[in-house]
């Protein structure tokens, strides 16, 4: 009996074209990757991966195995698609990711929507990055995630899954108290050319786009301090510490000697949903795609819409 877990590797080394790669997609070690392989290779009784300069490559019988294992996850996938679709309700458990202000912004609406019109579904949050979420979608840990890319830096999606747009997250700038352009009712990014920035952690998606942001305006940041969390970032701000771009999906509220500015140029995040295109007949990926749609002020069919423009201070909201 042959392994899905060590089929689905197989087809990761054969889709992303190494064992780095396909254990990155996978969420697991290099050495785990070549155990399951040795794994494999024990059970068929064939070589499946030989070395190839410095990586590996799939041998004859590996390529084979890798077009069956293809159409063998994706049969495993339709089937239970088709299973839930016969019951014709969304029932049973939904694992679903969302990065940290998605899932502050958005699932809470999105959850209790689910809890009241589908009883049976029992929905699972993980709040991931989206690299995470996307590698949890590929390797079968997840049904359904939200991710985001930017407007001027759109993020690739692996083979096989399918998206929904949500929502254009409108992102502001940050600036304490005090700061020369606090006053303004609008701001561009080269004006903020000699500042200090504090940004998301680096080598992050976020933090990258930043980066590529500045650099095409021919700016090179300077950047002072590295936060995960928003509210984190906003304390930073407040205290005098450096300027911030800052979402307004699941903003939290503004910390006293905060300034939050539009940027005239609107920059905004996509905001979508991702699932396995294998999965798109199960009901209850339907009715939460749904549910998120909601949650995000948009019907079926219409654009996304941005949230409501920021105040400028507490005290100004």
């Amino acid at each position: 009996m042959l392994s899905l877990e060590r089929l689905r590797i197989l087809h990761a080394i054969d889709t992303y074209g190494s064992v780095s790669a396909a254990a990155d997609v996978l969420g697991v070690t290099t050495s785990a990757v070549s155990q399951q392989m040795a794994k494999l290779e024990r059970e068929t009784a064939q070589t499946l991966i030989a070395k190839n300069g410095r990586g590996v490559r799939l041998t004859d019988a590996g390529r084979l195995l890798s077009g069956h294992a293809d159409r063998i996850l994706s049969l495993v996938e339709v089937a239970h698609a088709d299973l839930e679709a016969h019951r014709g309700a969304a029932v049973g458990e939904l694992r679903i990711a969302g990065f940290p202000t998605a899932v502050r912004g958005m699932f809470p609406a999105a959850l209790g929507t689910l809890r009241r019109e589908h009883p049976g579904l029992r929905p699972v949050v993980h709040e991931l990055e989206p690299k995470e979420a996307l590698a949890g979608l590929a390797r079968g840990d997840l049904d359904l995630a939200v991710a985001l890319d930017w407007y001027n830096k759109p993020l690739s999606l692996p083979a096989g899954l399918a998206k929904e747009p949500l929502l254009d997250d409108i992102v502001d700038v940050a600036l304490p108290a005090g700061h020369r352009l606090e006053g303004r009712a609008e701001i561009t990014l080269d004006e903020l050319a000699g500042d200090e920035w504090i940004t998301w952690p680096d080598g992050g998606f976020c933090h990258e786009w930043l980066l590529f942001t500045l650099r095409g305006k021919g700016i090179e940041p300077r950047i002072a301090h590295h936060a995960e969390e928003h509210a984190t970032v906003l304390v930073l701000v407040a205290a005098g510490l450096g300027v911030a771009v800052m979402p307004r999906l699941g903003r939290d509220p503004l910390p006293p000697g905060v300034r939050v500015i539009p940027v005239r140029r609107t920059m905004n995040r996509h905001v979508f949903a991702v699932w396995r295109t294998d999965a798109d007949r199960r009901p209850a990926i339907r009715v939460a795609v749904e549910a998120l749609r909601r949650s995000a002020g948009r019907p079926h069919g219409d654009r996304p819409t941005a949230p409501p423009a920021p105040g400028g201070s507490p005290s100004d909201q």
